[in-house]
């Protein structure tokens, strides 16, 4: 990992100085209200995790001033919703376009802002420009439907309509997927939005309504409001009846204020929240394909994903095998700023990300788990924590019932199918569960009573824009992604036509 250092900058670190600098200095930082970019009484920093280092400083927006973002949005409604499907398409297809074009500028921004290594940022803006290529290919398909009523004396015409004004809340570990992946259907469903990205990620979804002004949305279709006071800012705007979907990605708990807010005025919600995520290894799967599986759902995003593996639960017999397989290709994963060639293990979000794995960590080994690699904080600039493994984690450790958020593989055994699956279920989360086999009857029989909205049989990364992403109990409602996202955005209204 590269240390701060006193000695002079040779050219290529200038050079990388610079192209972070260019980066950073491409987005506009401002309130995006109408179309128009406005500088606000307040401002924030952003701040790069590798470093601690502030990148810039960003609009902090009051009520009051983020209420134009929701008066803007309301304003150009019912023009949005009357623009031909086709017309909304090609917007969408514009700004994928784009998004590709300039992979490695956003990429980069989001590498400064976040901390994930370069080659997985830019695979994020890959999968973030396939949600707009997948909606702009839905915008056309929105359908209704037309029937003869039984009795014969009428005709029922069922009409598909956008459902409004919608708040968009996006989390900070995907910070721009998780912007195309709310803002593609609303815009393909004639909806406009208000989004609000995580305080600390905003410069990706700034950088993103840049992209989608320039590919032709119209004033006050899209709105961006910053601000390091969520609860106050976006209380208002909720509570405006105005507002009629709200789409939330974060924690469950915060999910569940939001769900109460949004009850008084019986509001459209769809909730990403947390998980938990299991991962089961039985003792008649290929080993090597479910250690690259456990790396893929571990490691992805440093371990700060909801969609991560939290437990992995190993068949007794093979147990052991499996554990130095993937201590040993943990140990290979190099550490450092995200934009350093080769780097996999990037620096957590913040100092308190640190304290939480640390302490998740230690918890566990104090209740007799055993330590088979890293499991201590790294001191210097940044915020870095090593690839950790753990063995024989016991059920009553935190980190089997807490989202770890960070690179800590945590190693515990079963005996039997009915155990893994028990094992499995028994948290209140359910968004998404791994299992490696290679008997199909089991691999189906386990998939179908495994508590989660999504399941990877054989594989360790399940998201896809074309596919339906969510989860059941306390990970969340509502689907994203896939056949039924954009029906989220979408109101059905019945006609009773006589004859």
């Amino acid at each position: 990992m590269t240390q701060s250092t006193s000695q002079p900058l040779s050219q290529s670190e200038r050079d990388q100085s610079e192209r972070e600098s260019s980066a950073v200095a491409s987005v506009p930082t401002g309130l995006f209200a109408a179309g128009r970019w406005t500088a606000t009484a307040r401002r924030m920093p952003v701040q790069d995790p590798s470093t601690g280092e502030v990148l810039t400083e960003v609009a902090d927006a009051s009520p009051e001033e983020a209420a134009a973002t929701l008066d803007a949005a309301a304003a150009a409604q019912q023009d949005w919703a009357a623009t031909p499907p086709r017309e909304r398409s090609e917007i969408l297809s514009r700004a994928y376009r784009i998004m590709v074009e300039e992979t490695d500028r956003l990429a980069l921004i989001m590498t400064l802002e976040m901390g994930k290594p370069l080659a997985e940022a830019r695979g994020e803006v890959a999968y973030a420009a396939e949600f707009l290529r997948w909606f702009a290919e839905e915008a056309v398909r929105i359908d209704g439907g037309y029937m003869t009523a039984p009795a014969g004396d009428s005709r029922f015409l069922v009409a598909r309509e956008p459902v409004g004004p919608c708040l968009l809340i996006t989390p900070w570990n995907f910070p721009l997927a998780m912007g195309t992946r709310k803002i593609g259907p609303a815009l393909a469903a004639g909806c406009t939005s208000v989004i609000k990205p995580a305080s600390h990620t905003p410069l990706s979804i700034l950088a993103l309504a840049e992209v989608l002004e320039r590919a032709g949305v119209p004033d006050g279709v899209v709105n961006v409001v910053t601000t390091s006071r969520s609860n106050d800012v976006m209380t208002p705007l909720i509570l405006d009846p105005r507002s009629r979907k709200l789409s939330f990605t974060g924690s469950t708990e915060v999910g569940k204020s939001l769900l109460e807010l949004a009850a008084k005025t019986v509001m459209r919600t769809s909730m990403e929240l947390g998980g938990n995520a299991p991962f089961l290894v039985f003792e008649d799967a290929d080993l090597e394909a479910a250690v690259e599986g456990a790396l893929a759902a571990k490691m992805r995003n440093i371990g700060q994903a909801c969609t991560a593996a939290n437990r992995i639960l190993v068949q007794d017999s093979v147990a052991e095998e499996f554990a130095v397989r993937l201590t040993r290709r943990m140990a290979e994963l190099p550490l450092g700023r995200g934009v350093e060639d080769g780097v996999v293990v990037g620096p957590l979000i913040n100092a308190g990300a640190v304290d939480k794995v640390t302490a998740l960590v230690g918890d566990a080994v104090g209740r007799g788990a055993r330590l088979r690699l890293g499991g201590e904080r790294i001191e210097g600039p940044g915020h870095f924590y090593p690839a950790t493994v753990l063995t024989d984690v016991p059920a009553e450790a935190e980190l089997c019932s807490t989202e770890v958020f960070g690179p800590v593989a945590a190693i515990s055994t079963f005996e039997t199918e009915d155990e893994a699956v028990a094992v499995a279920n028994d948290t209140p989360y359910g968004l998404v569960s791994y299992l490696f086999t290679t008997d199909l009857a089991r691999g189906l029989r386990v998939s179908h009573a495994l508590e989660a909205g999504m399941v990877g049989l054989n594989r360790g990364v399940v998201s896809n824009p074309a596919a339906p992403f969510g989860g059941v109990k306390e990970s969340g409602v509502g689907r994203e992604g896939g056949f039924g996202g954009i029906d989220e955005f979408l109101e059905t209204k019945y006609i009773s036509v006589g004859l």
